[in-house]
């Protein structure tokens, strides 16, 4: 990996470097997305059995895009029972995190008749991406759906690309299950986006979409937001590791090297106040590139995107992970808990030696589902929040009114909203006649 030393210049490049990789630049794609939503939105099924053909090679048809028991109950007996212990053991963690994460219904009353409070309810029903093609992702299934049922949501529907024999990944259906999902459908892409966003005669219109996916389904649920609430627009995997003399040198190469494999835009970086650990992470990536089987993935990754920054302070360092705001931040250093107080932005930050990033991937208990390119900024991790809405609750009594009326009337009037005054008015309109 190239190191650097890290000065504003330095910094400066790699943040408009990180930037090129997000959604938002990407608008050559949004034409052929536009095209797709709106034939899916006028030609509903037959839209979608038509991509399925071109992009999956599959045969969809009404009969067989619902995934059906029997097909569930044959992944089961497909699933190393090994692999099904882990994900029910993943399962239990990810509920009781999310579990803690609970809102409820308050209200507040005061002897004067006035009554304010907040209804929370869970969304009806709500879309799950999830990604197929050459992957297989059980991890993104549960941590896409146990928030939602958590949440209390009623109807979780759950799209996925088949293969070209019309099936769906066994591991993927037996995650589907042991979440929870209500029923699993057959479509992928950007037209499994629009078909959640609109209805077609087999799929539900649903009242939010969540889930990663590629470019076109990530630039599809941007075109869809505002029909349907959104998760996020998510961009490529991001790790960030801020590390110090006392750090591990082949640890911190694989925890980078851990992203890096997801995609050739995905983002690794290590920050580091010690130029001896540098030089020794740098030699310990190319040892690993070397032996792994997505060498030439990874490679590409870090060659665009791969940085490893030598700061002069700790408290440069800091400051500069928290400018590129990861999606994952690695804090690996003699006080690590220290150093996490003066973080700001990070979607998901792992502390210590042994807390590596694959341990949130998939099994800790909080959400994998982060914001990237540097949307933690102001956006958080997936949570049962995503998957509620709030009422605000008023009840006045004519007690509680009358002392303040003329205060909103006044109000009302500055910003020559009459109607707005009259119906405060007209409740007291017995007292403007004496």
């Amino acid at each position: 990996m190239r190191i650097l030393e890290l000065t504003q210049e330095t910094k400066d490049n790699i943040l408009e470097n990180l930037l090129k990789r997000s959604p938002n630049s990407y608008g050559e794609f949004e034409g052929r997305v536009a095209a797709i939503i709106d034939e899916v939105r006028s030609k509903r099924d037959a839209a979608i059995f038509q991509y399925t053909k071109q992009f999956d090679g599959a045969e969809i048809d009404a009969s067989n895009i619902l995934v059906t028991e029997e097909e569930i109950q044959e992944a089961y007996e497909k699933v190393d029972p090994v692999l099904l212990d882990v994900i029910r053991k993943a399962l239990v963690n990810i509920k009781e995190y999310h579990e803690k994460q609970r809102q409820y219904s308050w209200f507040d009353s005061k002897d004067n008749g006035i009554i304010l409070g907040q209804k929370v309810t869970p969304l009806a029903r709500v879309g799950v991406y999830v990604p197929g093609g050459k992957a297989v992702y059980p991890s993104s299934v549960l941590m896409n759906v146990l928030p939602a049922k958590v949440a209390g949501v009623d109807e979780i529907i759950m799209t996925t690309p088949p293969g070209k024999d019309g099936k769906v990944f066994p591991s993927t259906l037996v995650a589907a299950k042991e979440a929870g999902v209500d029923k699993i459908y057959k479509v992928g892409g950007a037209q499994a986006i629009a078909a959640l966003a609109f209805g077609t005669e087999s799929i539900p219109k649903v009242d939010k979409i969540v889930g990663p996916g590629n470019i076109y389904v990530a630039l599809a649920k941007k075109a869809v937001f505002g029909h349907v609430s959104i998760d996020s627009i998510a961009g490529p995997s991001e790790i960030l590791v801020l590390a110090d003399e006392s750090a591990d040198a082949r640890f911190v190469a694989a925890d980078l090297l851990s992203q890096a494999e997801h995609d050739e835009m995905a983002s690794a970086i290590l920050i580091t106040t010690s130029k001896e650990l540098a030089n020794q992470v740098s030699v310990e990536v190319e040892r690993f590139v070397a032996q792994l089987s997505r060498a030439e993935i990874i490679q590409k990754s870090l060659d665009n995107y791969g940085y490893i920054l030598v700061a002069e302070t700790l408290d440069e360092a800091i400051a500069t992970a928290n400018d590129i705001a990861s999606e994952h931040l690695e804090i690996v250093m003699k006080d690590p808990f220290s150093v996490m107080t003066k973080i700001r932005n990070a979607g998901a930050i792992f502390l210590g030696t042994y807390s590596c990033e694959p341990l949130g991937d998939y099994f800790a208990g909080p959400n994998h589902v982060l914001p990237t390119n540097g949307t933690a900024k102001f956006f958080s991790a997936l949570s049962v929040d995503d998957f509620i809405k709030k009422s605000s609750i008023i009840s006045y009594t004519r007690e509680a009114l009358e002392p303040i009326y003329k205060d909103i009337v006044q109000f009302a009037e500055c910003e020559q909203l009459t109607a707005h005054a009259n119906s405060i008015r007209v409740r007291f309109e017995e007292q403007y006649l004496r």
